[in-house]
Protein backbone atom coordinates (compact mmCIF):
# COMPACT_ATOMS: atom_id res chain seq x y z
CA UNK A 1 0.00 0.00 0.00
CA UNK A 2 1.25 3.16 -0.88
CA UNK A 3 2.24 5.59 2.53
CA UNK A 4 0.89 9.16 1.96
CA UNK A 5 3.15 11.64 4.40
CA UNK A 6 0.76 13.96 5.94
CA UNK A 7 1.44 17.61 5.06
CA UNK A 8 -0.82 20.09 7.18
CA UNK A 9 -1.36 23.53 5.60
CA UNK A 10 -3.11 26.75 6.91
CA UNK A 11 -7.12 26.84 7.02
CA UNK A 12 -6.45 29.42 3.95
CA UNK A 13 -5.65 26.51 1.21
CA UNK A 14 -7.86 26.41 -1.80
CA UNK A 15 -11.15 24.90 -1.32
CA UNK A 16 -12.70 23.53 -4.74
CA UNK A 17 -16.01 25.31 -3.48
CA UNK A 18 -18.71 26.26 -6.45
CA UNK A 19 -18.32 30.03 -7.11
CA UNK A 20 -21.40 29.26 -9.97
CA UNK A 21 -24.11 27.24 -9.50
CA UNK A 22 -23.59 24.37 -11.73
CA UNK A 23 -20.05 23.43 -10.03
CA UNK A 24 -20.59 20.87 -7.10
CA UNK A 25 -19.76 22.41 -3.58
CA UNK A 26 -16.69 20.45 -1.76
CA UNK A 27 -14.55 20.70 1.18
CA UNK A 28 -10.65 18.73 0.69
CA UNK A 29 -9.22 16.53 3.13
CA UNK A 30 -6.78 18.74 3.90
CA UNK A 31 -8.94 21.04 5.06
CA UNK A 32 -10.46 18.68 7.17
CA UNK A 33 -7.41 17.89 8.40
CA UNK A 34 -7.19 20.78 9.76
CA UNK A 35 -9.87 22.00 11.14
CA UNK A 36 -10.21 18.88 13.16
CA UNK A 37 -6.06 18.55 14.34
CA UNK A 38 -5.71 15.28 12.69
CA UNK A 39 -3.05 14.00 10.72
CA UNK A 40 -3.99 13.65 6.99
CA UNK A 41 -2.38 10.04 5.98
CA UNK A 42 -5.43 9.10 9.14
CA UNK A 43 -7.79 11.50 8.08
CA UNK A 44 -7.42 9.08 4.40
CA UNK A 45 -7.70 6.26 5.97
CA UNK A 46 -11.26 7.18 7.63
CA UNK A 47 -12.44 8.14 4.28
CA UNK A 48 -10.86 5.02 2.27
CA UNK A 49 -12.99 3.37 5.20
CA UNK A 50 -16.19 5.17 4.58
CA UNK A 51 -15.98 4.24 0.58
CA UNK A 52 -15.32 1.32 0.93
CA UNK A 53 -18.50 0.69 2.63
CA UNK A 54 -20.38 2.63 0.10
CA UNK A 55 -21.32 5.19 2.60
CA UNK A 56 -19.75 8.29 0.36
CA UNK A 57 -21.96 9.97 -2.05
CA UNK A 58 -21.08 10.25 -5.52
CA UNK A 59 -20.29 13.93 -5.13
CA UNK A 60 -17.08 13.31 -3.27
CA UNK A 61 -14.61 12.26 -5.04
CA UNK A 62 -10.68 11.56 -5.27
CA UNK A 63 -8.36 13.81 -6.20
CA UNK A 64 -4.71 14.84 -5.56
CA UNK A 65 -2.32 17.75 -4.70
CA UNK A 66 1.12 18.66 -5.12
CA UNK A 67 3.61 20.08 -2.57
CA UNK A 68 7.61 20.73 -2.58
CA UNK A 69 7.32 18.71 -6.13
CA UNK A 70 5.89 15.89 -4.83
CA UNK A 71 1.75 14.66 -5.38
CA UNK A 72 -0.08 13.14 -3.06
CA UNK A 73 -3.62 11.30 -3.02
CA UNK A 74 -6.44 13.59 -1.38
CA UNK A 75 -10.64 13.76 -1.49
CA UNK A 76 -12.84 16.51 -2.30
CA UNK A 77 -15.90 16.05 0.37
CA UNK A 78 -19.08 17.14 -0.64
CA UNK A 79 -20.95 18.75 2.53
CA UNK A 80 -22.82 15.37 3.74
CA UNK A 81 -19.66 13.58 3.56
CA UNK A 82 -17.87 15.90 5.47
CA UNK A 83 -19.75 15.88 7.95
CA UNK A 84 -19.98 12.41 7.71
CA UNK A 85 -16.28 12.30 7.94
CA UNK A 86 -16.17 14.20 10.70
CA UNK A 87 -18.63 12.32 13.20
CA UNK A 88 -16.66 9.55 12.54
CA UNK A 89 -13.77 11.25 12.97
CA UNK A 90 -14.37 13.46 16.17
CA UNK A 91 -17.66 14.54 16.61
CA UNK A 92 -16.61 17.04 19.09
CA UNK A 93 -15.03 19.31 16.04
CA UNK A 94 -18.72 18.84 13.61
CA UNK A 95 -19.38 22.14 14.91
CA UNK A 96 -16.44 23.99 13.19
CA UNK A 97 -16.95 22.06 10.16
CA UNK A 98 -20.42 23.85 10.23
CA UNK A 99 -19.24 27.07 10.54
CA UNK A 100 -16.44 26.29 7.80
CA UNK A 101 -19.20 25.60 5.94
CA UNK A 102 -21.19 28.39 6.40
CA UNK A 103 -18.21 30.81 6.17
CA UNK A 104 -17.21 29.23 2.43
CA UNK A 105 -21.36 29.45 1.36
CA UNK A 106 -21.31 32.86 2.67
CA UNK A 107 -18.48 33.56 0.32
CA UNK A 108 -20.25 31.95 -2.97
CA UNK A 109 -22.85 34.13 -2.57
CA UNK A 110 -21.38 37.10 -3.17
CA UNK A 111 -21.91 38.47 -6.21
CA UNK A 112 -19.11 39.12 -8.84
CA UNK A 113 -18.40 42.56 -9.77
CA UNK A 114 -19.67 43.50 -13.01
CA UNK A 115 -17.27 44.18 -16.02
CA UNK A 116 -17.52 46.92 -18.32
CA UNK A 117 -19.09 44.52 -20.98
CA UNK A 118 -21.61 42.61 -18.91
CA UNK A 119 -22.81 46.29 -18.30
CA UNK A 120 -23.39 47.34 -21.32
CA UNK A 121 -24.87 43.29 -22.26
CA UNK A 122 -27.19 44.51 -19.71
CA UNK A 123 -28.57 47.69 -20.92
CA UNK A 124 -28.52 46.26 -24.45
CA UNK A 125 -30.99 43.54 -23.17
CA UNK A 126 -32.68 45.81 -20.90
CA UNK A 127 -32.99 48.16 -24.48
CA UNK A 128 -33.67 45.49 -26.80
CA UNK A 129 -36.71 44.52 -23.95
CA UNK A 130 -37.98 47.53 -24.05
CA UNK A 131 -37.84 47.98 -27.75
CA UNK A 132 -39.90 44.77 -28.21
CA UNK A 133 -42.81 46.17 -25.76
CA UNK A 134 -43.08 49.51 -27.81
CA UNK A 135 -43.73 47.46 -31.04
CA UNK A 136 -46.16 45.39 -28.92
CA UNK A 137 -48.05 48.02 -27.31
CA UNK A 138 -48.18 49.72 -30.83
CA UNK A 139 -49.56 46.95 -32.45
CA UNK A 140 -51.87 46.38 -30.23
CA UNK A 141 -53.59 49.96 -30.17
CA UNK A 142 -53.29 50.42 -34.21
CA UNK A 143 -55.66 46.61 -34.18
CA UNK A 144 -57.94 48.23 -31.74
CA UNK A 145 -58.00 51.12 -33.36
CA UNK A 146 -58.54 49.29 -36.53
CA UNK A 147 -61.38 47.39 -35.49
CA UNK A 148 -63.10 50.08 -33.47
CA UNK A 149 -62.96 51.36 -37.39
CA UNK A 150 -64.75 48.88 -38.36
CA UNK A 151 -67.52 47.77 -36.09
CA UNK A 152 -70.79 49.62 -36.00
CA UNK A 153 -73.52 49.08 -33.66
CA UNK A 154 -76.25 46.80 -35.03
CA UNK A 155 -73.76 44.92 -37.39
CA UNK A 156 -74.22 41.86 -39.23
CA UNK A 157 -71.13 39.49 -39.32
CA UNK A 158 -71.10 39.73 -42.77
CA UNK A 159 -70.91 43.37 -43.40
CA UNK A 160 -68.27 43.16 -40.21
CA UNK A 161 -66.48 40.95 -42.43
CA UNK A 162 -66.42 42.81 -45.73
CA UNK A 163 -64.42 45.37 -44.10
CA UNK A 164 -61.91 42.81 -43.42
CA UNK A 165 -59.07 42.15 -46.20
CA UNK A 166 -58.85 38.99 -47.62
CA UNK A 167 -62.06 37.30 -46.07
CA UNK A 168 -64.54 35.18 -48.02
CA UNK A 169 -67.66 36.53 -47.06
CA UNK A 170 -69.70 34.23 -48.27
CA UNK A 171 -68.30 31.27 -46.22
CA UNK A 172 -67.97 33.29 -42.36
CA UNK A 173 -71.83 32.32 -41.75
CA UNK A 174 -70.51 28.69 -42.49
CA UNK A 175 -67.40 28.99 -39.92
CA UNK A 176 -69.73 30.41 -37.51
CA UNK A 177 -71.89 27.73 -37.81
CA UNK A 178 -69.19 25.62 -36.90
CA UNK A 179 -67.92 27.30 -33.87
CA UNK A 180 -71.52 27.64 -32.59
CA UNK A 181 -72.19 30.77 -32.74
CA UNK A 182 -75.33 30.22 -35.56
CA UNK A 183 -77.47 27.53 -36.47
CA UNK A 184 -79.05 27.62 -39.72
CA UNK A 185 -83.34 27.14 -39.12
CA UNK A 186 -83.66 26.61 -43.09
CA UNK A 187 -84.13 22.92 -44.59
CA UNK A 188 -84.04 24.50 -48.06
CA UNK A 189 -82.21 27.64 -47.64
CA UNK A 190 -80.08 29.56 -44.97
CA UNK A 191 -82.02 31.34 -42.37
CA UNK A 192 -79.13 31.86 -40.06
CA UNK A 193 -80.18 32.11 -36.20
CA UNK A 194 -78.05 33.14 -33.03
CA UNK A 195 -76.96 29.81 -30.83
CA UNK A 196 -77.28 29.45 -27.42
CA UNK A 197 -73.76 29.62 -26.80
CA UNK A 198 -72.93 32.90 -28.56
CA UNK A 199 -76.39 34.48 -28.04
CA UNK A 200 -75.56 37.96 -25.19
CA UNK A 201 -72.22 37.01 -25.56
CA UNK A 202 -70.71 37.07 -29.10
CA UNK A 203 -74.32 38.21 -30.73
CA UNK A 204 -77.61 39.19 -30.36
CA UNK A 205 -81.05 39.10 -32.53
CA UNK A 206 -82.58 41.97 -34.16
CA UNK A 207 -86.53 41.15 -34.99
CA UNK A 208 -88.54 42.77 -37.35
CA UNK A 209 -92.14 41.52 -38.05
CA UNK A 210 -93.07 41.26 -42.25
CA UNK A 211 -96.54 41.66 -43.50
CA UNK A 212 -96.34 40.44 -47.06
CA UNK A 213 -99.23 41.05 -49.30
CA UNK A 214 -102.14 38.77 -48.71
CA UNK A 215 -100.36 36.87 -46.45
CA UNK A 216 -99.91 35.87 -42.81
CA UNK A 217 -97.45 38.58 -40.88
CA UNK A 218 -94.15 36.35 -39.62
CA UNK A 219 -90.79 37.22 -37.66
CA UNK A 220 -87.73 37.61 -39.35
CA UNK A 221 -84.64 37.54 -37.33
CA UNK A 222 -81.15 39.36 -38.49
CA UNK A 223 -77.86 38.22 -36.41
CA UNK A 224 -75.98 41.26 -35.24
CA UNK A 225 -72.82 41.47 -33.94
CA UNK A 226 -71.92 42.65 -29.87
CA UNK A 227 -69.13 44.66 -29.55
CA UNK A 228 -67.18 41.40 -27.97
CA UNK A 229 -68.37 39.58 -30.55
CA UNK A 230 -66.79 41.91 -33.27
CA UNK A 231 -63.49 41.91 -31.00
CA UNK A 232 -63.56 38.09 -31.01
CA UNK A 233 -63.98 37.93 -34.69
CA UNK A 234 -61.39 40.10 -35.00
CA UNK A 235 -58.83 37.88 -33.17
CA UNK A 236 -60.10 34.83 -35.35
CA UNK A 237 -59.64 36.72 -38.54
CA UNK A 238 -55.94 38.12 -37.19
CA UNK A 239 -55.05 34.12 -36.46
CA UNK A 240 -56.51 33.30 -39.85
CA UNK A 241 -59.10 31.28 -38.71
CA UNK A 242 -62.05 33.02 -41.16
CA UNK A 243 -62.32 31.54 -44.64
CA UNK A 244 -60.21 33.80 -47.00
CA UNK A 245 -60.21 34.30 -50.59
CA UNK A 246 -57.91 32.07 -52.76
CA UNK A 247 -56.45 35.81 -53.68
CA UNK A 248 -55.87 37.03 -50.63
CA UNK A 249 -52.82 39.05 -50.50
CA UNK A 250 -51.50 38.37 -47.36
CA UNK A 251 -52.01 41.67 -45.70
CA UNK A 252 -54.23 42.48 -42.73
CA UNK A 253 -56.78 45.01 -42.64
CA UNK A 254 -54.37 46.69 -40.19
CA UNK A 255 -51.49 46.48 -41.85
CA UNK A 256 -52.95 47.42 -45.30
CA UNK A 257 -54.03 50.72 -43.27
CA UNK A 258 -50.54 51.16 -41.97
CA UNK A 259 -49.23 50.76 -45.85
CA UNK A 260 -51.24 53.16 -47.33
CA UNK A 261 -50.81 55.52 -44.56
CA UNK A 262 -47.53 55.89 -45.36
Amino acid sequence: MQTVTSVNTPLNLPTRFAFQPNVSRTMSSREIANVTGKRHDNVMQVIRALAADQILTPESQESSFEHKGNTYACWDLSKRDSLVLVARLSPEFTASVVDRWMELEGQAIQPRELSTMDILQIAMESEKARLLLTIQVEAQAVKIHSMENLFKEGMTHTQFCKGLNGVNVMQVGNALEGRNWLFNESKSGLRWRVASYARDKYMTEHQVEITPHGKDPFISFTPVLLKKGAAKLYDLYLSELLPMKKTWDGRFTHDKALKEAV
